[in-house]
């Protein structure tokens, strides 16, 4: 067996470790857990620790984050289209295109942009998750990011000062990891590219939020229950169980669309900044 086999066989086995736990624990459905565990084996076996460690930084904290303040979050569960156990389509929406820089580096195994797109990547998905988790928390209503109209806790498409916050904390967390995990085949950084990788990764995730932000308040799709006289990106039906009509934005671009978009921008971001240099 290869060594390329032996690291595609131990990604395998510790993918399908961490999603069944994450089954176990609740943070996954089981369509979630199918999903993660091939993902994982794309990171872990294709990448390696290092490009591990920053999807497991993503993974765990954003899940605890999920996990907290419940109570204080049930009210908002109408609001939102899924709940805190991620499905499938959820991990795809925060991992797929994360993925898809771990392939690229398979194929450009010398180039560094696939780790910086991958680091930037998982800096947005993290700063979005964390804003959201605790921007709602937030005791003051948020605005629309383009109208700066005042919105209920839990619209889309509306920030807090909280919750961009934790959007910069969430994207400095990552920066972090990915400087301490710096790749072996790649050249450690100067102690002077060292604080610009942590400005780039950081503010590469919070501009992946804001974008998400952005389309959440233009085109993604929102919904209306005529039953509770709220707006929700629930669909066909509201918690109530009344089925909810579209009152703007496009039907197909859903809450996983916008993560996925989210995710592109944060590695778009680090992709041009290695091209400016």
């Amino acid at each position: 067996m290869s060594i390329f086999d032996s690291q595609l066989l131990i990604g395998f086995i510790l993918a399908v470790f961490i999603a069944f736990s994450s089954f176990k624990i609740g943070f996954l459905s089981r369509s979630g857990a199918l999903a993660a565990c091939l993902l994982g084996t794309i990171v872990f076996g294709l990448g390696g620790f290092a490009w591990a460690v920053v999807l497991m930084g993503f993974f765990i904290s954003s899940s605890v984050l999920s996990k907290l303040f419940t109570r204080r979050k049930a009210s908002l569960e109408e609001k939102f289209s899924k709940g805190s156990k991620r499905d499938a389509w959820q991990v795809w929406a925060n991992g797929g295109v994360a993925g898809i820089f771990v392939v690229l580096h398979a194929l450009f195994p010398d180039s560094s942009w696939p780790w910086l797109a991958f680091c930037g990547t998982m800096a947005a998905v993290n700063a979005d998750t964390w804003a959201t988790e605790l921007g709602v928390l937030s005791k003051k209503n948020p605005i629309n990011l383009v109208t700066g109209q005042s919105l209920e806790p839990g619209e889309s498409g509306g920030v807090t000062s909280l919750g961009i916050l934790a959007a910069f904390l969430a994207s400095l967390f990552i920066a972090i990891l990915a400087i301490l995990f710096w790749p072996a085949f790649l050249q450690k950084p100067t102690g002077a590219e060292t604080w610009i990788l942590l400005t780039g990764i950081s503010v590469a995730g919070v501009f992946g939020s804001l974008v998400d932000s952005f389309l959440g308040a233009t085109v993604q799709a929102i919904y209306f229950c005529p039953a509770c006289v709220k707006e929700t990106e629930k669909h066909p039906q509201h918690t109530c169980g009344r089925t909810t009509e579209l009152v703007r934005g496009w039907k197909w671009f859903t809450n996983d669309v916008v993560n996925t978009f989210c995710a592109f921008m944060g590695g778009f971001v680090m992709i041009l900044s290695t091209m400016l240099k």
